[in-house]
């Protein structure tokens, strides 16, 4: 009980601000959008920016901790993908979209702060290890698989291109990009300038979980319900079991285990729904899957945590 209630509950309390903001109307979808683009587009960024730029790549680095997350992810995706198909008779573009949902973790909105709040900002190095490589990684295999399945675009060649073009389009990428830049050529940063990134930091995840659920008002659980729960119990109880299986038989240090086990157990970002949007299909169940397992997560977050100990 005490995880849920100050671990938790302060996290989705910010949240559901946000939510009751615009359900009430004291914020317009404008304001929402402009938040949304201030979080997104700079304060995240920034936040991702000095988180890996002052990495220990060699203490922090550790490839089987990514292992356990990626496989657990890949899993979630095609698990996903083939029921959409083989269950649920979804075309296979749709299938593509919810193998997307099942994909996509909101490691950074929802994993960093329960992470933090639980273990403390000692603990975050495997989060950041993680939420280095999941949007270029996430984005890279959902975009691909979709490019393929609609048989269009010109071929491998023209497919890559499509997939870069996306991924340095994403202020988060191109955060994660210099702070790795910085950290590797070893390159000295003014303390004013950091001092200025700092202040940014600062604001980033409360004004996003804000923002975030400011933006969650706009979804209304609709659609299949069936595929809805299945996706629901893919992502918060599937991919952190697989995580906590391999990262078991990987002998992950504690700090590195409880952060690939907690990320893994975070419902969709709302970039599962962005990703059916892009491609205009599977959004109703996209966007109701993010809203109800972002809810479901205050409950099986609790219980995860209660397992970590």
């Amino acid at each position: 009980m005490e995880a849920l209630v100050e671990v938790i509950l302060p996290i989705f309390f910010v949240l559901g601000f946000g939510y009751a903001a615009r359900w009430r109307g004291l914020i317009s979808d404008d304001h929402v959008a402009g938040l949304m683009k201030f979080t997104q587009g700079f304060a995240l960024p920034c936040l991702l920016f000095r988180a890996i730029s002052s990495l220990n790549l060699a203490q922090d680095f550790n490839p089987w901790l990514l292992v356990s997350f990626y496989v657990g992810a890949v899993t979630c995706f095609i698990v996903a993908l083939f029921a959409a198909r083989l269950l649920f008779d979804r075309p296979w573009e749709d299938a593509v979209a919810i193998g997307f949902v099942g994909l996509f973790s909101n490691t950074l909105l929802l994993g960093l702060p329960i992470t933090e709040r639980a273990y403390g900002e000692a603990a975050l190095a495997g989060n950041y290890t993680i939420i280095a490589f999941h949007a270029p990684f996430c984005y890279g295999l959902g975009i691909t698989v979709m490019e393929v399945v609609r048989h269009r675009g010109g071929g491998l060649r023209a497919t890559g291109m499509r997939v870069l073009r996306a991924m340095f389009r994403n202020a988060l990428v191109v955060g994660i990009a210099a702070g790795f830049v910085v950290n590797l050529g070893g390159i000295p940063l003014p303390k004013v300038f950091t001092d200025a990134v700092d202040l940014m930091v600062r604001s980033a995840l409360p004004a996003a979980l804000f923002g975030l659920g400011a933006t969650l008002h706009r979804y209304r659980p609709e659609g299949d319900l069936r595929i809805i729960a299945l996706l629901c119990g893919i992502t918060l109880v599937l991919h952190p079991a697989i995580t906590w299986g391999l990262g078991t038989a990987f002998h992950l240090p504690q700090a590195a285990f409880r952060s690939a086990v907690v990320t893994a157990a975070m419902a969709p970002g709302v970039n599962a729904y962005l990703f059916a949007d892009m491609y205009g299909v599977g959004k109703r169940v996209a966007a109701s899957t993010v809203l109800l397992a972002t809810a479901g997560t205050i409950f099986t977050a609790w219980l995860w945590l209660t397992a970590l100990g």
